[in-house]
């Protein structure tokens, strides 16, 4: 798939701007599992991450916590942003939320 500035990324992030859902996978895994984060406003923890180290997935109250948390294979988002790429976001191709939704 796609990359993307990491400081774009995490600006929008952090802005709660168009960003629930994001779904992603690491260049070097060979399976090219999905893996996704979010932010949703409705919850007292709004920014989520699912399909990681946490069975469950996990819930953080702020966009820090959830990019430097070690939840993928024990490293964290921002550790590991060379690795990622987006396959999509709030449901649209990479170009297509560049191109389509407002940003910070």
């Amino acid at each position: 798939m796609y990359t993307l500035d990491y400081d774009f990324f995490f600006k929008q992030l952090k802005a709660e701007m168009w960003i629930d859902e994001t779904c992603f996978y690491f260049s070097d895994d060979p399976l090219e599992e999905e893996h996704y984060i979010g932010f949703l406003p409705e919850y007292d923890k709004p920014y989520w991450s699912g399909y990681c180290d946490i069975p469950d997935g996990t819930e953080y109250g702020t966009a820090e916590e959830l990019i430097n948390a070690p939840i993928w294979g024990g490293k964290s988002l921002k550790e590991r942003w060379n690795e990622v790429r987006i396959c999509h976001i709030e449901g649209l191709f990479l170009e297509d939320w560049i191109k389509c939704c407002k940003h910070a």
